[in-house]
């Protein structure tokens, strides 16, 4: 087994006793919706920029771990770069700027509330929250269910993707895109076929 994290910022609840651990959830559930807000909200890249920068200081503050932040590297920047490219491309430096920096303070301000919400405290407040939508024939505990399933994929498909990559190299094929991308997507619907055969043993898969 390899040392270094799968999933980087967003593989999960990190045990500690920081300010931000002891805040309370809904002030942390507050921020994230805050962050996604900020989206639409933030408008010039050197604030969006800033943004970013404050939320990586309280990362920092809450002692969470650089060395998973920085493995979130190899999932987003690729992202950011493609979109980064495209929106310039689109619609010029600086808006392109803007969206990158927002897109990275909704995946900060995520990250630090799965890192500080321990997974089944986090799965059961996502599950009150949507007990109201039950008259509307929501089933809240399906819902908090997809949550955990999207949860639990993001290292399983990021280790794929550190696999497929370390293979690639070995090979002398880093540079080939089908060596990269299509044993990953083998293995994301090897393992969503995996986790559906085990939802349907229990029960849970059915429409009724």
């Amino acid at each position: 087994m390899r040392g270094r994290p799968a999933g980087g910022i967003l593989a999960g609840y990190v045990p500690g006793n920081s300010w931000l651990h002891r805040a309370p959830l809904w002030a942390k559930f507050f921020g994230v919706v805050a962050a996604g807000a900020a989206s639409f909200v933030l408008l010039d890249w050197r604030v969006s920029g800033g943004a970013v920068l404050a939320l990586m200081a309280v990362w920092g503050s809450a002692r969470l771990g650089w060395r998973r932040l920085a493995g979130s590297g190899k999932l987003i920047l690729p992202l950011c770069g493609v979109l980064g490219v495209f929106q310039w491309w689109q619609l010029g430096p600086a808006p392109a700027a803007r969206i990158v920096l927002n897109l990275l303070v909704c995946f900060l301000a995520a990250g630090l509330l799965t890192a500080t919400v321990p997974l089944r405290e986090l799965l059961d407040a996502v599950a009150r929250l949507a007990r109201p939508f039950r008259r509307f024939g929501a089933d809240p505990e399906r819902f908090a269910l997809a949550i955990a399933i999207m949860l639990r994929s993001i290292p399983v498909l990021a280790g794929a993707f550190d696999d497929v990559g370390d293979a690639a190299r070995a090979r002398g094929l880093e540079r080939n895109v089908r060596a990269r991308t299509i044993p990953v997507v083998l293995s994301a619907v090897a393992y969503g076929r995996r986790t559906g055969e085990a939802l349907a043993a229990r029960g849970l898969a059915d429409g009724d």
